[in-house]
């Protein structure tokens, strides 16, 4: 029986982060593991509400109250075993996910602050390391079925494991030189560090996941090759076609990327430093894109623009500007906008916003001026109102509100345009949709035994929403192939986030 009194006896407490002047000279986490003793008090804040809306936050359907409660009561084992029941990865929710189960927290109603699940979460699945290092559950015997998976992320991962675990073939194929998609070189070590998902790959190895790197579907195998050689296929590439401004002038000068390029260049050298190689932020083709020394603008407000403050304030940035299209949200939610238990529009500071760099609201770029030989010096900007007209988004600049900041390294954080173009969707007989995404039946397919799941399919969102998918769509895969009994299959492909209608 849940204290019915936690959340009144202990307020809502999270471990210090490291100093902002140390963990800014190094990659490593941002968060110290918490003590035993503060996650238990924060687990007993838990209530267990008899209808736990936290479920309705998290697709995954976590079972959060029993795993508090087993917190609570010093029961680690029974913890780990009930996080992992519905979740592949909890290391990776617990230190990536926003957290839409807090949000739906039934504290949240009363005017509490929720409950620390996703705190929780990561102790959690911290202590399965440690206590058994995460101990491999290989298939009893095999079916005979092979499986091809295309593409490393977490929907891929968790639909490998899941098909590896009832006893089909799998065969992981990644176009990168190392798996675990955007969590390998989109997510930067300060959030991630690399041997959470090093770990977890040694894990599914010894259950017989077979990987396969630098190899890109569509181009160094066909897909009839795949099709040839497996009884299905999963989709799960990913959504990486990052929006962009064309029609901004100034926008093919030097020094005016997307996001993700300084991310996945810094992440690589992160990665190099590891193995004791000396190596630069670079483009493929070799352009710097370090922001040692330099005037950083970053026009986006999300993840993804955080990501990149915090990469640039290691990286010795001689200033950062961080540009939103939107107004300043409120500091609580707004319950006519954004009732409970929905994700509410608030203002959201990250770690990263405390390490330094400044934050302008409410601002468009006009234009990237350049310096005289083809390189940016600095973004003009204006302020703005943003109106929906008939489900447009209506940008409209003030007069006379125009101004220069000095840029000498622009990232575009704006968002994702759905899975990029590649000749694997023409080879599989698939095509994107209008939001740049791939569509699938009911049964996941998106074509006659090739499945789609994760962000090819729902475009770019959250970790916990690829994980779910990843697993639905390995619980369909199973059914086709006809495997023996079911497998969990927490979300339908129609499925949407909580939200007010």
């Amino acid at each position: 029986m849940p204290d019915p009194n936690g959340f009144l006896r202990y307020d809502r407490r999270l471990p210090a982060r490291r100093p902002v002047p140390v963990r800014i000279s190094d990659w490593r986490e941002v968060y110290p593991p918490a003590g035993e003793e503060l996650i238990r008090e924060q687990a007993t804040r838990c209530m267990d509400c008899g209808i736990p809306f936290c479920h309705d936050g998290c697709p995954l359907g976590n079972r959060i109250p029993d795993w508090n409660d087993l917190v609570r009561t010093g029961n680690w084992d029974a913890a780990v075993d009930s996080l992992h029941a519905t979740n592949n990865f909890p290391e990776f929710t617990g230190r990536l996910c926003p957290a839409p189960c807090e949000a739906a927290c039934v504290l949240g109603l009363g005017g509490q602050q929720p409950v620390t699940i996703k705190q929780v979460e990561v102790e959690i699945a911290d202590a399965a390391v440690a206590r058994d290092g995460l101990r491999p559950r290989p298939a009893a015997a095999p079916t005979g079925r092979s499986v091809a998976v295309v593409g490393s992320g977490p929907a891929g991962l968790a639909a490998a494991q899941q098909l590896a675990r009832a006893g089909h073939t799998v065969t992981v194929y990644e176009r990168d030189d190392a798996i675990g998609g955007l969590l390998r070189y989109g997510i930067p070590d300060f959030k991630l560090e690399k041997q959470h998902i090093d770990k977890r790959l040694a894990q599914l190895t010894a259950e017989g996941v077979r990987f396969r790197t630098g190899v890109e579907v569509g181009v160094d195998v066909t897909a009839e090759q795949l099709r040839a050689e497996h009884d299905a296929v999963l989709l799960a590439c990913g959504a990486l076609q990052g929006r962009d401004t064309p029609e901004t002038p100034g926008r093919p000068l030097r020094g005016v990327h997307q996001a993700m390029a300084h991310l996945v260049a810094a992440n690589r050298v992160v990665a190099a430093a590891g193995d004791g190689k000396p190596a630069l932020a670079t483009l493929p083709d070799g352009t710097p894109i370090d922001a040692a020394g330099k005037h950083v603008v970053i026009i986006g407000g999300g993840d993804t623009a955080a990501d990149c403050l915090g990469v640039a304030h290691r990286q010795g940035a001689a200033g950062v500007h961080q540009l939103d299209l939107y107004p300043q949200p409120p500091s609580e939610r707004d319950a006519e906008r954004d009732p409970w238990p929905t994700w509410p529009w608030v203002l959201r500071n990250y770690p990263a916003h405390e390490e330094g760099g400044a934050r302008v609201f409410a601002v468009a770029v006009q234009e990237f001026v350049d310096d005289g030989t083809g390189q940016v010096r600095a973004v003009r900007i204006a302020e703005v109102t943003v109106e929906k007209v008939d489900g447009r988004r209506i940008v409209t600049p003030l007069p006379g509100s125009e101004r220069e900041i000095p840029a000498d390294l622009v990232l575009l954080a704006i968002g994702f345009e759905g899975t990029e173009e590649q000749p694997l969707l023409a080879q599989f007989g698939v095509a994107r949709n209008g939001r740049g995404a791939v569509d699938a039946r009911p049964d996941w397919q998106a074509a006659d035994g090739v499945f789609v799941a994760g962000d090819m399919h729902r475009g770019a969102s959250l970790i916990v929403w690829a994980i779910a998918e990843g697993r639905a769509a390995a619980a369909a895969i199973h059914a086709y192939l006809g495997g023996v009994g079911e497998l969990p299959a927490p979300v339908d492909p129609a499925r949407q986030p909580l939200a007010a209608r």
